[in-house]
């Protein structure tokens, strides 16, 4: 069995969707098992928060949003379905459409879209893809069905970001599958609770999902079809001479994807390296191109930095103070202030003399960190044993990663001196003890 995943923008078309079709039909035709995961049509799901943003502010504009939502799936379907197909889908469609187009209303009479109602209106874009995509395929001779993942993948009441329940979503997986045959075409980026709500697991959600049935399903391995050869060594929109890497360990992959690259979403990973099952991050639009394979084990290479990662905007918050030092306990209470208030932390940068601690966030949390941590240590600031929060904005955090810089003396000299050659100065500087990576947090 091997688990497929494609994005939205191998499907931001009609034209992208036919060559989705063939690429499937060959796989079909050469008895392949397979599953199938996809994403929301290209741009739909931002359109539907638009929807319900403006829903929520009373504004009415949401209904012309709304009206090209629907005809651009009634459009899709009509020029690729035949006659009978169209008569199949269209009503289907329709009913989503309606549905959706209530709950919009229901959000512009209350002028409010809480978290479990985003939840729901944004699973109208997998619902509406991945069931068009399944009765495409059966046109074209592959003997697929609909999979709405709501059946099978179950989490909390987390909605937004919902965590999964593994056992229980693994236990639904297998019985599922093993009750039905068919090429199993299945909705990313949604679940739901043991009640029924319906969740999301959080934006890119859909390489999840494929990780998930894979690991469910002792997957041979999962294909991540996007819209690049594979995972670059660097941005291609920052560094020209970017180039695909080959292969690569998870750890890498882990590193890279958690400082900016967009190819996988971070815990896409996780099930996959929990089964040890291979990962080929591959272009729709160049089929044939290897792209990146990712397995448990470091390529072998003789470069010791495999790629170069990239994040901004991030806010860097330093706590420092005489008061700091030999005091047990204090980055403890830090990141568990943080930890309560769900703002997760990018980088942290402690200096030996336990004098300061320095740690990035994203910038839309800096605010908060802030009161957070001024309200946590008054007592030590107004006797003047804690200085003031130091928050600097706008900066990057930029990353070289690499299984093999352990093994090499002088990569951080080499870093370094190229930033400093170029006049660039490191306002914050982390590694870990793994020489998995070099952090530098730049202006």
């Amino acid at each position: 069995m091997k688990v497929l995943k494609f994005g939205g923008s191998s499907v931001a078309s009609p034209e992208r969707i036919e060559g989705i079709v063939q690429l499937l039909k060959e796989y079909y035709a050469r008895g392949e098992k397979f599953t199938v995961v996809f994403s929301a049509f290209g741009g739909v799901t931002d359109s539907l928060i638009l929807m319900a943003q403006l829903a929520a502010k009373g504004d009415d504009r949401y209904l012309e949003h709304f009206s090209e939502f629907r005809e651009r799936h009634q459009s899709t379907a009509k020029a690729l379905l035949n006659d009978d197909y169209r008569k199949e889908v269209l009503p289907r469609l329709d009913e989503n459409h309606e549905v959706l187009k209530n709950l919009l209303y229901g959000i512009f009479l209350v002028r409010e879209a809480s978290d479990r109602t985003m939840d729901y209106v944004l699973s109208f874009g997998e619902r509406n893809s991945a069931f068009f995509i399944s009765q495409l395929l059966r046109q074209n001779g592959v003997q697929a069905s609909y999979l709405d993942a709501r059946k099978v993948i179950k989490t909390d009441r987390s909605f937004g970001n919902a965590k999964v329940d593994l056992e229980l979503t693994y236990r639904k997986v297998q019985g599922f599958y093993s009750e039905n045959t068919d090429i199993q075409i299945v909705t990313g980026f949604i679940g739901s609770t043991k009640g029924g709500l319906t969740t999301t697991l959080g934006r890119g959600g859909s390489d999840f999902t494929a990780s998930l049935l894979a690991a469910a399903l002792d997957a041979e391995h999962i294909e991540i079809w996007t819209d690049v050869d594979g995972v670059l060594t660097a941005d291609p929109r920052k560094v020209r001479k970017a180039f695909t890497i080959p292969a690569m360990s998870y750890a890498e992959a882990m590193e890279m994807s958690h400082f900016g690259a967009k190819v996988i979403y971070p815990p896409t990973l996780q099930p996959a390296m929990s089964k040890k099952i291979p990962l080929y991050i591959r272009n729709t639009f160049n089929p044939s191109f290897p792209g990146t394979f990712i397995t448990d084990q470091p390529a072998p290479d003789s470069r010791a930095v495999k790629g170069i990662s990239s994040m901004s905007p991030v806010t860097l918050l330093t706590l420092s103070g005489s008061g700091l030092f030999g005091v047990p306990g204090t980055a403890a209470r830090l990141f568990g202030i943080l930890a309560q208030a769900s703002i997760n932390v990018i980088l942290i940068t402690q200096g030996s003399s336990e004098h300061s601690i320095s740690f990035a966030i994203l910038p839309q949390f800096g605010k908060k960190a802030r009161k957070l941590l001024e309200t946590a240590f008054e007592y030590e600031m107004s006797r003047n044993i804690v200085d003031p929060i130091r928050v600097e904005e706008d900066l990057s955090v930029v990353a070289i990663i690499g299984e093999n810089m352990r093994y090499r003396p002088g990569i951080a000299g080499r870093m370094f001196e190229a930033l400093g050659r170029n006049g660039v100065n490191a306002v914050a500087i982390a590694q870990g003890s793994s020489e998995l990576n070099i952090s530098v947090v730049i202006n």
